[in-house]
C-alpha cells in the first residue's frame, strides 16, 4: 500500500514519461499519505481502445487510481489527487491534434486487505 494503477491510451505511449512519473509519484504519495516510499507500487496499463464523448477521433485518456489503507481524511485524499494530477500534467507531452483527458481517484482498501512480501 499504496497501490497505484495508471490506465493510459495507446496513443500516449511515446508522449507519457511513465518512469519519470512513477519516480516522482512515489515520494509525493508517501509524503502526503504519510507512508514509506518503499510501500508504493505502480502498474501501468496501456489501453488499446478508448471512446470519449461522441467518439470523435483525437481524444486520449490517462486515469490514475490510488488505493490507500483506511484512515486518511477527505482533505488528505483531495490534496493527494490534486498533487498527482498536477504531476501527471508535467509527464504527458503534448501530441498534435490530441486532447488528453486526465483524471485521478483516491480509494480505500477494504478491511480484508492483506499483504505478504517474500524475497
Amino acid at each position: 500500500m499504496p497501490h497505484i494503477t495508471v490506465d493510459y491510451s495507446e496513443s500516449l505511449t511515446e508522449a507519457f514519461d511513465r518512469h519519470g512519473f512513477a519516480r516522482e509519484l512515489h515520494p509525493l504519495t508517501a509524503d502526503i499519505a504519510k507512508t514509506a516510499v518503499g510501500n508504493c507500487k505502480t502498474r501501468f496499463r496501456r489501453v488499446e481502445e478508448t471512446y470519449v464523448a461522441e467518439g470523435e477521433p483525437g481524444n486520449a485518456v490517462v486515469h490514475v487510481e490510488i488505493t490507500l489503507l483506511q484512515g486518511r481524511t477527505d482533505e488528505v485524499k483531495t490534496e493527494l489527487s490534486q498533487a498527482v494530477l498536477a504531476l501527471l500534467r508535467t509527464r504527458v507531452a503534448a501530441v498534435p491534434d490530441l486532447t488528453v483527458h486526465a483524471s485521478v481517484d483516491i480509494r480505500e482498501l477494504g478491511p480484508a486487505y492483506r499483504k505478504h512480501v517474500s524475497a
